[in-house]
């Protein structure tokens, strides 16, 4: 019986994801364990290994395919002793079902579909914009370069796309001589049967690119990384009650401090054992200041609050298209030199985008530091379902007051981004104030 390799689900929160690359080919032999593909998730590229020994009977899903849903069929093995053309044929016939289930209900949703009372065209050949009067014809980027290679006028060509865009169905119908547009005469039936958009959606890409003059622009399509941090963010903001408390930290003992464990690093062969960062110690800082504070280190639920056990610090790494969030698990007990090693070994990673899911997803608060680029304060979005996260500005020379005297100090500006449905304004400044005495007396972090 044939065996069906479908989309794993590699997060408990993953929905689809794009097969990057297939590292078998039909007729290979594969065993229990081999590693067949390489999944794209939104952060991360995964390897896929086989759970059953067989031949590869068809490769259902080519590589490269972006948007593949979790559970669809993407290849089809042929077990011991079986027929690898009988195999592949009957996962085809398998696959195939599904979709001819669904088929009944688009034709009814289409059939449900308000129209005018006088004649319309076919649902796939809606008009679009006359040319003749000066009105764009609105095309995907794609069916515009396809229409141009084969010499087709986008005017003579029906859109069956979101309010008559052109997509590259559209053009391979217009080659085999199946969608032409409808006389201009014709025009206003075929609009008065379009439903009306709704108005609560988002701004179509036609909307927003009416404000712009044609060939002004490029269109690049969102990648799973970007769409999953516009969701996120989205969800933050519209979810979240922030608030925001800063504080200044003068940063001198910890940087003699920093600089005096670094030089006493021991050698691993030709490199010391560690190198500590002004960030390995605020992340130190932050986690002792919430084991401190154990009230703060919090999530909400609709029905509970989650008090956390140990503080689990996610720190944000700028990647290509987006950031990512690895964790340093239960921060509150590591040394710094592990805290240290651990953070450049998953920020070379997350880079590559090899890190596995759980080393980025949950947590119980972030550190997210732009203080390298320059940047004096800012405030970050809280990343459910922690409840807060700090953001880290640059330490600069700045004149301040001791003992009724004016003095120069390295002073670096801190901001809690906190959810007020569980943390509050005081509980938020116990925090700064823990994490303010880490940062002024450092010691206080190796014992």
């Amino acid at each position: 019986m044939p065996i069906k390799i479908t989309m794993p689900a590699l997060s408990p929160t993953m929905e689809e994801g794009n097969l990057a690359k297939w590292l078998v080919k039909e007729g290979d032999t594969v065993a229990s364990g081999d590693v067949i593909a390489e999944i794209e998730t939104d952060k991360a590229t995964m390897e896929v290994e086989a759970v059953d020994e067989g031949t590869v009977a068809k490769i259902v899903v080519p590589a490269g395919t972006e948007g593949v849903k979790v559970n669809a069929l993407i290849a089809i093995l042929a077990g011991e002793g079986e027929d690898v053309a009988a195999a592949a044929a009957a996962g085809s016939d398998d696959a195939a079902a599904p979709a001819a289930q669904e088929k009944p209900a688009a034709e009814a949703s289409k059939a449900a579909t308000p129209s005018a009372d006088t004649p319309v065209p076919q649902p796939a050949a809606p008009a679009a914009p006359a040319t003749a009067s000066g009105e764009r014809v609105f095309a995907s980027p794609l069916a515009r370069r396809l229409a141009k290679e084969a010499g087709l006028d986008l005017a003579a060509v029906a859109g069956s796309g979101p309010h008559g865009r052109i997509i590259k169905s559209d053009i391979e119908k217009a080659k085999a001589g199946g969608a032409a547009k409808p006389a201009a005469a014709a025009a206003p039936v075929a609009e008065a049967a379009a439903p009306a958009p709704a108005a609560a959606k988002p701004a179509s890409d036609d909307a927003v690119l009416k404000l712009f003059e044609e060939g002004s622009y490029e269109l690049v399509p969102h990648d799973n990384m970007r769409k999953t941090i516009a969701k996120r963010l989205q969800e933050s903001k519209q979810t979240i009650p922030h608030f925001y408390v800063s504080i200044d930290c003068e940063l001198d003992a910890l940087l003699a401090l920093r600089g005096q464990l670094n030089k006493a690093a021991p050698m691993k062969g030709e490199k010391p054992a560690y190198k500590l960062s002004v960030n390995d110690m605020v992340i130190k800082a932050m986690a002792l200041a919430l084991r401190d504070v154990p009230d703060a280190n919090v999530s909400w639920t609709d029905n509970n609050m989650v008090v956390h056990n140990h503080v689990d610090v996610g720190v944000a790494v700028s990647i290509p298209g987006g950031l990512i969030t690895p964790i340093i698990r239960k921060a509150e007990e590591k040394p710094l030199s592990v805290i240290s090693n651990e953070m450049k070994d998953m920020g070379r990673r997350a880079k590559e985008k090899k890190l596995k899911p759980a080393e980025y997803q949950g947590g119980t608060t972030a550190v997210s530091n732009m203080g390298m680029m320059g940047v004096k304060d800012f405030a970050a979005v809280v990343n459910p379902p922690h409840a807060s996260i700090l953001a880290v500005g640059a330490g600069e020379k700045r004149a301040v007051v001791k003992n009724d005297e004016l003095t120069i100090a390295t002073v670096m500006t801190v901001t809690l981004s906190t959810d007020h449905r569980c943390v509050d304004g005081a509980l938020a400044a116990q925090v700064l104030g823990a994490f303010k005495g880490y940062i002024e007396s450092p010691m206080s972090m190796l014992v």
